[in-house]
């Protein structure tokens, strides 16, 4: 007897072939029949007409940071809302684990970093988990059998050196011994089911007591020796941030991951490859180590996103402003100092000048103050400016821009929500876009879901794609949408049976109908332990998510089911190969 019969959908299979109509049935976890419509005579506990919807394979989000969250909300909310069943966690050199079991004060250091460099509330981190493992193989074993989506790790490259190295990780360089112990260390998470390493190098990285996070203190060669590691392993993994990655990189960027990757004989994925028609040079340059790669025997993949990511910006609190070089030490002084130096024309002069610069790189992008549209306001000099451009309030008031948003929030103490405009929702960097995509080493993803959780909301990127594909730009078709966010990154990690909607592979599945489906807009909501906020979004138009056969979500509200697995290298997911 089938589990669920689901009939008359239109089936999207994620092979990236024309839509077929069809009944699916499903049976222990896995897909057991595809059948002409009308044509399965073995019954079912449970079926649905699903006559109109399409059915598609569960989306595969390649970047998280769900590392944390899933102790406290194990349906990835908002990601599964929006049709993924799988995630890929323990990026960016971050990982819960391991921590040493004789230093307590290492999972403190841990929750500061994370706060910090991801994003997230500290207050969440700790009240929201228990903090009770010390091996990467008990923190996955902590998760297995409470998660309702499918979860594989990285191990952070900043955990291994601190356990073994302790305070001296950041600063300093492992002795012959501790690299010998480091090493160990990290074959025995991989032997566990960790994916392979993850790692950083990227100068916006640091921790919480503002110090660069372990990871960047590592010199190539600790890098190529945890690399060789890596391929050591079954269905394991790279990925690796570096300063270039939110502009262009160096030459000698482009040589570490080449060489990385070679070294281990596995791909290398990183993020994110940010597509603008004003900067037609970056795609050509960040592109180059792919091309390098292959011929050296590796593989370098980028990360897209195929929206733009909504998000919101504040004076008085850590975003990506304090990220613009010069900009750092301003945005963390007391608020009374910080206010009164940002009134100062001089400072504001030469804040705009840094803005503006080469070295802001990527973050030039929000120096266009004008564009910036107030969000929540907090006190009553600020009514009715919520929803206005920057620029209509300061022709209104007779200042420049930046000033009259410097004014704007400093009558709420900076705690005015901002949200930056995008400058690349031309149609020439849709069509660069498009192009891009096209690019055998270039996958969507880059959500960050899991971070960032009150500044950015990156999750609902796979409902406001196909929404955009089917009704908006129509820049490819359904069916090669759904491939993208699908087969492609399934074969990225070489995740064994998922990716697809085929006879014998695991029952991941989404239902949704074409004519709705959409990501609603983002909202702050209160909802993470100690009521500490993050933004929302809502998925319209999906009917039905399932993850190994058992329906998580119907209709945006989950079932309450935890059928997800933690998915360990080797059991689940095989090499592939970097050639």
């Amino acid at each position: 007897m089938l589990d669920h019969l689901i009939r008359r959908a239109t089936v999207v299979d994620g092979t990236g072939g024309p839509a077929y109509t069809a009944d699916i049935g499903l049976r222990g976890g896995r897909i057991a029949v595809i059948a002409e419509p009308g044509t399965v005579t073995e019954e079912a506990v449970t079926g649905e007409d699903a006559d109109g919807l399409v059915l598609a394979p569960g989306f595969v989000d390649p970047h998280t940071h769900y590392d944390a969250q899933l102790f406290w909300d194990p349906y990835a909310t908002p990601s599964m809302n929006h049709g993924v069943t799988t995630v890929a966690g323990g990026n960016c050199g971050f990982t819960l684990a391991p921590l040493h079991p004789d230093r307590p004060e290492d999972a403190d250091y841990t929750r500061r970093m994370m706060a910090r460099v991801e994003g997230m509330a500290l207050k969440a981190l700790e009240e929201g988990v228990d903090w009770s493992w010390s091996s990467f193989r008990e923190y996955l074993d902590a998760l297995e059998g409470r998660i309702a989506v499918n979860a594989g790790f990285m191990v952070g490259h900043c955990a291994l050196r601190r356990y073994v190295m302790g305070a001296d990780a950041v600063g300093g360089q492992p002795t012959p011994a501790q690299m010998d112990a480091m090493l160990a260390l990290f074959h025995d998470a991989m032997d566990a089911g960790a994916w392979g390493l993850s790692t950083t190098q990227s100068s916006t990285h640091a921790d919480g007591d503002g110090e660069p996070v372990a990871s960047r203190h590592a010199r190539p060669e600790e890098l190529l020796a945890l690399s060789r590691a890596v391929g050591e392993h079954e269905g394991t993994q790279l990925e690796a941030i570096v300063a270039g990655c939110l502009d262009q990189f160096s030459d000698a960027e482009i040589d570490l991951f080449v060489d990385m990757s070679a070294a281990a004989g596995r791909p290398l994925n990183w993020n994110v490859l940010t597509v603008d028609a004003a900067v037609p040079e970056r795609v050509p340059r960040q592109l180059i180590p792919s091309e390098r790669a292959r011929a050296a025997g590796g593989r370098i993949v980028a990360l897209t996103m195929p929206i733009l990511t909504p998000m919101n910006m504040s004076l008085g609190t850590f975003c990506a402003l304090n990220l613009i070089p010069g900009w750092g030490g301003i945005l963390a002084l007391p608020v009374p100092e910080r206010i009164e130096r940002l009134r100062d024309p001089a400072t504001r002069a030469e804040l705009l000048r840094r803005a503006d610069s080469k070295e802001a790189g990527v973050f030039r992008r929000l120096a266009d103050f004008g564009r910036y549209v107030i969000g929540d306001t907090y006190s009553t000099a600020n009514e009715g400016l919520t929803g206005r451009v920057v620029n209509d309030i300061a022709a209104e008031r007779g200042q420049d821009p930046f000033h009259c948003l410097v004014e704007i929030c400093a009558a709420d103490d900076l705690r005015t929500v901002l949200w930056p405009m995008p400058t690349d929702n031309d149609p020439a960097s849709w069509e660069l876009r498009r192009r891009t995509w096209e690019h055998p080493d270039v996958l969507l993803g880059g959500s960050d879901a899991g971070a960032h959780l009150d500044r950015m909301c990156g999750a609902p990127y796979t409902t406001r794609f196909l929404g955009d594909c089917l009704r908006g730009r129509k820049l490819v078709p359904l069916t090669t949408a759904v491939r993208m966010l699908t087969d492609d990154p399934a074969r990225l990690f070489g995740l064994r049976e998922r990716g697809r909607i085929a006879e014998g592979f695991h029952a991941d599945l989404v239902l949704f109908d074409p004519e709705r489906i959409d990501a609603g807009p983002a909202t702050l909501v209160h909802d993470l332990p100690g009521e500490s906020p993050r933004l929302d979004s809502k998925a319209i138009g999906i009917v039905s998510v399932r993850v190994n056969g058992v329906e998580t979500l119907r209709d945006d509200k989950v079932t309450g089911a935890v059928p997800g697995t933690v998915l360990r290298s080797g059991r689940d997911t095989r090499t592939v190969s970097a050639a």
